[in-house]
């Protein structure tokens, strides 16, 4: 009998510790998807962004490294509308984000600017969008860097 029980229980910690990996894997994959909430895409491109599945990596304009995090998005031309979260500062190993020519709003989080100083997104291409505020408030030197037309800078 207690054989059994402890074979039950050992059962049970098995699933749930494979269930606290699956949804630790997917960090990633929520930001995305949350980003993808917040925007308007009238084109459909991010209709492969499946929150069930164990990383983004499968996602159409993500690339993944071989640790299976996201390295790369690139949405330039998509269509899309709407800001920018600061989530999308969660993506740490994120090295090249374009997300030129679209009809983006709002300012760019700190969060995702902060990532240009952790030194692993060397660039991000925000160009011709509808985004306000000025980078240079930020504090942060990434003038070499970002490649936009702020309207309001």
């Amino acid at each position: 009998m207690a054989a059994h029980q402890f074979a039950v229980a050992t059962a049970v910690l098995s699933c749930l510790l494979a269930l606290a990996t699956f949804a630790s894997c997917n960090t990633e994959g929520d930001i995305l998807y949350k980003q993808r909430l917040a925007w308007k895409d009238p084109n459909n491109v991010l209709q492969s962004w499946d929150p069930t599945l164990v990383d983004p990596c499968t996602w159409f304009h993500v690339t993944c490294n071989n640790d299976n995090s996201v390295i790369r998005v690139d949405l330039g031309n998509a269509g899309i509308s709407g800001p920018l979260i600061p989530d999308l500062g969660g993506l740490q190993n994120l090295q090249y984000l374009k997300l030129n020519d679209n009809m983006l709003s709002g300012m760019v989080p700190l969060e995702v600017l902060s990532l240009l100083i952790s030194g692993n997104l060397t660039e991000i291409n925000i160009a011709e969008n509808d985004l306000t505020g000025t980078v240079r408030s930020s504090g942060f030197r990434v003038t070499a860097i970002i490649q936009d037309k702020l309207k309001n800078a």
